[in-house]
């Protein structure tokens, strides 16, 4: 039993590593720092940690898909982040292929696709 675990661990990571993205980009039509994203995130159900979140949103500002902006007038500096006019783009891209896919992955699932053999 505990390989089965394994694998399902395993399996439910990838599927979270190939949705992050969206995810991300879902939470920044307004600016918001790190820290209040994955308390955000995980408010929803989505556990993120800091050491994944980081990378990701540099990735992402590194590809033109969110601009960031520091704000140094509290005591502890923050640097906010938010989509930019091409993140705009692609989040509305990815979204109709998330609406695509999950419709396509829903017939599979509930059997409304069979495969002919």
């Amino acid at each position: 039993m505990e390989d089965v675990k394994n694998i399902v661990t395993g399996m439910e990571q990838e599927l979270r590593r190939g949705t992050m993205t969206l995810c991300v980009l879902s939470r920044l039509g307004l600016p918001k720092y790190g820290y209040a994203l994955v308390e955000e995130m995980a408010a929803a159900g989505l556990l993120i940690e800091p050491g994944t979140l980081y990378p990701l949103l540099r990735r992402l500002e590194a590809q033109g898909l969110l601009t960031s902006e520091w704000e140094t007038s509290r005591a502890k500096p923050r640097k906010y982040y938010s989509r930019s006019a091409q993140g705009e783009i692609v989040y509305g891209l990815l979204c109709k292929e998330w609406d695509a896919m999950t419709q396509c992955i829903d017939k599979l699932i509930n059997g409304e696709e069979q495969n002919n053999e």
